[in-house]
């Protein structure tokens, strides 16, 4: 039966054109009269083939234009606006095809109707109809769910999300947290949720330092959208806030500036530093592999982790050729000893230096190595009580935020590099990829550049090429996917793009994005994303609810709650 002839349904919004060329991919609708499609609407059409088979073609709506029919100069808009020329406004609709059930991929013919996708439809559409575990990732503007296909982001299929975008417009960190909390909320983990752990670093402002109070300035609107997605509005529920601990202060206390309860302070021992091997951090910049001192670093660290093998010190110090040390000054000055003697005719030991090695690296080792003593010095010590208590517990709640925004961007290298290898180093003891690990970091192009190498950069690829099977899921942000390590994006199966500056919106790092999308994604408002994922050959364009927990001091809705039970009569 030919389609065409069919009566027209209240959900019929037009007809497949047939003065443009229709094909399995892609075909142009007139839109009917006092209907209307928009960019992003998803629509459905039906062909019966000749041998009876019906199938059904699915597409979203990629442009929309409209024109006068009848005019031949553009002087002639007058002219029909004045009722002197006879003229019609035509409207067309680009649809491009997301999926054709039964897969006979033949194009659409001329004249067949053309149905906004509704309901169950919409979800046969868009592939979520097939996807046994549905993660909702955002809302559609009409409010409906759009969800991700969690094979694609546990490893079980694929791994990794990746989220571009424009600093403070895209609100990439934002939609970050809310996959997070989807994750961990919203049941598509079963009773894994309960076990599975997430890391975040706080790299800017004091945003992600009150994830676990209320959003004071959530609306009632706003907190209703969770409901479309099946979540509930609500903070996080188990969160850990660690901060590194003020310079000179010899309790340790934690550097943070409006958040001042919940937050616990963190350091390495030196015992840890030298046993561990983690020297190499200290000199993570990029411009620091070019160097000839990466000999030295790489024998100064096989000899501090010789001279701490055997079992651990009680109170963090390390004892070196006989000299007690307690502070990384001190751990300095013994280095430099080691490779510019006092004594000017004394040989220098090459299992400190390495072999073949200038005086001229051998001093750029020191005076680098000397240069991050006044920002390095209070994250490596062992000069109070109990400092091996201090360490890095990223298992003691399900999300865990390391809060590095106050400190010298050298600082910052060290503590990303070492707590990646932390939680790379404990995935792969485990031996299993369950409970899953999910690490979330922004500004991945200083920690992952294209163009060069580092310690920190070496995880990260590991993690992106290996993770997947470890069950260590990266969740990475960047201002600008073109500056970032190929292998790390191209490893990412999600892809997330918000507002994006119109000079990288051409890079090729976006050639998933459809011309129109590229375009568009140029003038995103913040809270809107353009969505990529595996199922689909078209980003969704998603939005997603104003966060349910504070993303800054002036919206905490109560002060988050301590270690301590908030209840005086607890346990009596």
């Amino acid at each position: 039966m030919d389609d065409t002839a069919l009566p027209l349904q209240p959900t019929v919004v037009g007809r497949v054109l047939g003065t443009d060329e229709a094909t399995p991919l892609q075909f142009w609708v007139a839109v009917g009269e006092g209907a209307h499609l928009q960019l992003d609407d998803v629509v459905a059409l039906d062909r019966v083939l000749p041998t009876g088979e019906r199938i059904s073609i699915y597409g979203i709506v990629n442009q929309v234009r409209a024109r006068h029919e009848g005019a031949t100069f553009d002087s002639d808009v007058f002219l029909i606006a004045d009722g002197v020329l006879p003229a019609e406004v035509a409207e067309a609709a680009l649809v491009q095809v997301t999926r054709i059930v039964p897969e006979t991929f033949v194009p659409p013919l001329p004249g067949s109707q053309v149905r906004r996708a509704t309901d169950d439809e919409r979800d046969a559409a868009l592939d979520f109809d097939s996807v046994d575990r549905r993660l909702p990732a955002g809302l559609s503007r009409e409010n409906e769910p759009i969800f991700l296909d969690l094979d694609f982001v546990d490893g079980t299929k694929g791994a990794h999300i990746n989220i571009s975008g424009i600093s403070g417009v895209a609100t990439k960190t934002s939609y970050a947290t809310f996959l997070l909390y989807s994750l961990f909320t919203s049941g598509v983990l079963g009773a894994e949720a309960a076990n599975t752990k997430g890391l975040i670093f706080n790299v800017k402002g004091e945003d992600l330092l009150f994830l676990d109070a209320p959003n004071g300035h959530l609306t009632r609107d706003q907190a209703d959208r969770y409901a479309h997605v099946g979540l509930e509005p609500a903070p996080f529920r188990s969160v850990g806030i660690v901060a590194p601990p003020r310079k000179g202060d010899p309790n340790a206390t934690p550097a943070t500036g409006a958040r001042t309860v919940g937050v616990s302070p963190f350091f390495w021992t030196l015992d840890t530093f030298c046993r561990d091997g983690l020297l190499p951090f200290l000199f993570a910049d990029a411009e620091d592999e070019r160097q000839q001192y990466t000999i030295v670093v790489q024998s100064v660290t096989a000899q501090l982790v010789a001279a701490t093998r055997g079992a651990p010190s009680s109170d963090g110090a390390v004892r070196i050729d006989g000299v007690t040390i307690r502070t990384f000054r001190q751990l300095v000055d013994f280095i430099e000893r080691k490779l510019i003697p006092d004594d000017p005719e004394a040989t220098v030991d090459q299992k400190w230096t390495g072999r073949a090695v200038s005086g001229g690296s051998i001093n750029a080792f020191v005076r680098r190595l000397s240069s991050s003593v006044r920002h390095i010095e209070h994250l490596i010590r062992a000069d109070i009580d109990d400092a091996p208590d201090f360490a890095l517990d990223l298992d003691r709640n399900q999300l865990t935020v390391v809060d590095i925004h106050q400190l010298h961007d050298r600082a910052k290298r060290f503590v990303v590099g070492v707590v990646l290898r932390q939680a790379f180093d404990a995935k792969e003891a485990s031996g299993v990829a369950r409970p899953l690990q999910f690490i979330v970091l922004d500004e991945l192009n200083k920690y992952a550049p294209r163009d060069s190498s580092s310690p920190i950069k070496e995880i990260l690829l590991d993690v992106a090429e290996r993770g997947r099977s470890l069950g260590i899921i990266l969740i990475g942000a960047q201002q600008t996917a073109s500056e970032v390590e190929r292998r790390v994006v191209a490893n990412s199966a999600v892809r997330v793009v918000g507002r994006l500056d119109t000079a990288e919106a051409g890079r090729d790092q976006y050639g998933f994005l459809p011309g129109v999308q590229r375009q568009r994604a140029t003038i995103l408002k913040p809270g809107t994303m353009y969505l990529s994922q595996p199922r689909l050959p078209i980003p969704l364009l998603i939005e997603f609810p104003f966060p349910a927990w504070a993303t800054r001091a002036a919206e905490a809705g109560a002060p988050p709650s301590s270690d301590a039970s908030s209840d005086p009569f607890d346990g009596l």
